[in-house]
């Protein structure tokens, strides 16, 4: 079975030019097959303050109302996945920019829940397998902005955290998967006075304790969440963790199991 690397990279790296290109230094020189799903939501919450549009979060997940929808479509799917794309063209890393419209790739449908009204936020209903693999054997790497659409005509706004996740998951049917879910600390910390007092390994359990002991910030809740999911779902390695360090071997980062 061909090895492909899934990877997520968050918005606090993204919003720092410096970060960022280390990350995608390490993310060029990644072997073999690769895909990278980004977010962005530091830059979209700055762009909606200067336009005076407000932003809500409900447990490190975002309120998507019209206007907000119109946001991060033009700061996801638009400045931030083109800047990627072109990042890695200069490091000779040829790379394709999509969203969930493309090809279809990823329909969703909009979230409903009985007592908070996420508006335009999209949960995942399908992963088209087939277009994403036929992608990526005839490109070097994929690039995947969270915007979903359902079908209809309805662009939808969809955790990166959540897109990774099930896209790791369908393509693990037709390649050996390792998922990095990169952000800027070394991995889950025991203690956030200690960036290097990293936990090796992490099960459903102990996130589970750890969530209720409130030693889990509501930040990374969507990311150990989806990191479970994963790992139970056919993806052969899952790690949360900086993908620089990893790959400098400062860090193994926290394998989630």
């Amino acid at each position: 079975m061909t090895s492909l690397t899934v990877v997520k990279v968050g918005g606090n790296l993204i919003d720092n030019a410096i970060e960022l290109d280390l990350f995608l230094d390490a993310f060029a020189s990644l072997p073999g097959k690769t895909l990278l799903v980004h977010g962005g939501g530091k830059l979209a919450t700055n762009m909606a303050t200067r336009l005076g549009i407000e932003t809500k979060m409900v447990n490190g997940r975002r309120i998507t109302d019209a206007e907000n929808l119109k946001l991060v479509t033009m700061v996801y799917a638009g400045f931030v996945n083109k800047n990627i794309v072109a990042q890695l063209q200069g490091k000779g890393k040829n790379a394709i920019g999509l969203c969930g419209c493309d090809l279809n790739i990823i329909q969703a449908v909009k979230r409903q829940h009985p007592t908070i009204d996420f508006g335009f936020v999209g949960d995942i209903t399908e992963i088209n397998t087939k277009a994403l693999a036929d992608l990526i054997e005839s490109s070097s790497s994929l690039v995947i902005a969270p915007i979903t659409h359902d079908g209809k005509g309805q662009l939808l706004n969809t955790n990166a955290d959540t897109i990774v996740t099930e896209i790791a998951i369908a393509l693990s049917k037709i390649y050996q998967v390792k998922l990095i879910y990169s952000f800027e600390k070394a991995g889950v910390l025991k203690s956030l006075e200690n960036e290097l007092d990293v936990i090796p390994e992490l099960t459903e359990s102990l996130i589970k304790k750890m969530q209720e002991e409130g030693s889990i910030n509501t930040g990374m809740m969507p990311k150990t969440d989806n990191a479970v999911k994963a790992a139970k779902n056919g993806v052969g390695e899952v790690v949360i963790g900086n993908l620089v360090s990893i790959q400098n071997k400062i860090s193994e980062g926290t394998r989630v199991v």
